[in-house]
């Protein structure tokens, strides 16, 4: 297949390509990485292939299947993935937070696994408000009051938002990339070429035949998204296809397309979001201890630590995570970041 040639050809010139990479990226000598207490070699955990159960609760508009390992009594912790990924992400690292006495919840987001609907009247709906206000409503479904978020992706731009708007839920918080609330609105203002290249899919999505296409080959795609977001990354087969699965849902593809159209003004959100969005829109700082977490080998589209920094006014630390690690942070280094998230409320 092309795919195992592309993955050869990147192990051949990996080294090379890398140091490219970070180049055009801009991301050397960037944000707080200029002491070597700012880089993390990444360090290896114990491979896990499974979670001991999927558990199902009734939570806003949704049925939330989620992982909840560890201590009942335990801090909990709250782990939120993104696209295209999904509760795998998180398989070596709940483990290690669970063996260390917390309570871990690892959901997986609307349109993504076991997670439905309860109505098929609700709007498939994307946008970033409505992802945040599902967690929330997990959190009261759990009777969990507060909690530790660590995220990536989508999950850290939702992680943001309840760190932000509602930080009484948000005990600590450790986000891969940063600061990533966003809106319709700033989205308008076009990007320089490269950039708008490397947001390709997002353009494909707005067509016709992106999301047909979507539809007809998610499971490509997404391994696509995969190899490019993690170019260093040599997962295999069997790791992609447990992920892979959870892209089955039946309303994945209707939130996928309308998040990022979303995103781009091009669809509309719901009325009962217009509030959380007007705030939103202001771009809320965040007060809560955080650590913010980049890969040296992420070839997704994120903005520079020091773009961001200023956005945290709390307790604040950002790591840079050496060894090729790309987007997909936490299942490529995921004792750095659980240690991350065990030191946060530290800082």
């Amino acid at each position: 297949m092309q795919d195992t040639v592309n993955l050869r050809r990147r192990r051949l010139i990996g080294t090379a390509a890398a140091g490219l990479g970070l180049l055009e990226l801009g991301l050397n000598n960037l944000a707080f990485a200029q002491t070597p207490k700012g880089t993390h070699a990444a360090k290896k955990a114990a491979h896990h292939t499974s979670f001991d159960a999927i558990e199902q609760i009734d939570a806003g508009l949704l049925n939330i299947g989620y992982v909840d390992t560890g201590p009942k009594d335990g801090q909990p912790v709250i782990l939120l993935h993104g696209w295209p990924y999904d509760i795998y992400a998180f398989v070596d690292v709940a483990p290690i937070l669970a063996a260390q006495g917390y309570r871990v919840i690892v959901p997986y987001l609307r349109g993504y696994g076991s997670t439905r609907f309860l109505s098929n009247e609700t709007m498939r709906n994307g946008q970033q408000a409505a992802v945040a206000v599902d967690i929330i409503a997990l959190m009261d479904a759990l009777k969990i009051d507060q909690a530790i978020f660590g995220a990536f992706d989508w999950g850290a731009r939702t992680a943001c938002i309840i760190a932000a708007l509602w930080p009484q839920r948000c005990k600590a918080l450790v986000s891969v990339s940063g600061y990533l609330i966003g809106t319709p609105e700033a989205n308008r203002k076009p990007l320089p070429p490269k950039a708008e290249f490397e947001w390709w899919y997002q353009f494909y999505f707005a067509t016709e035949r992106g999301e047909a296409g979507y539809t007809a080959n998610r499971n490509d795609f997404n391994r696509l998204i995969w190899q490019l977001a993690s170019p260093k990354w040599h997962f295999d087969d069997s790791t992609y296809q447990r992920t892979a699965a959870s892209f089955a849902n039946p309303d994945h593809v209707s939130i996928v397309i309308h998040n990022y159209r979303w995103r781009l003004g091009l669809a509309q959100g719901e009325a009962q979001y217009d509030d959380i969005e007007k705030r939103l829109a202001a771009l809320p700082a965040i007060s809560v201890p955080t650590i913010t977490m980049e890969g040296d080998a992420n070839g997704a589209p994120h903005p520079p630590a020091a773009a961001y920094a200023k956005m945290f006014t709390g307790k604040y630390q950002h790591r840079d995570v050496s060894g090729g690690i790309g987007h997909n942070l936490p299942q490529e280094a995921p004792r750095a970041f659980a240690d991350a998230v065990m030191q946060v409320v530290r800082l």
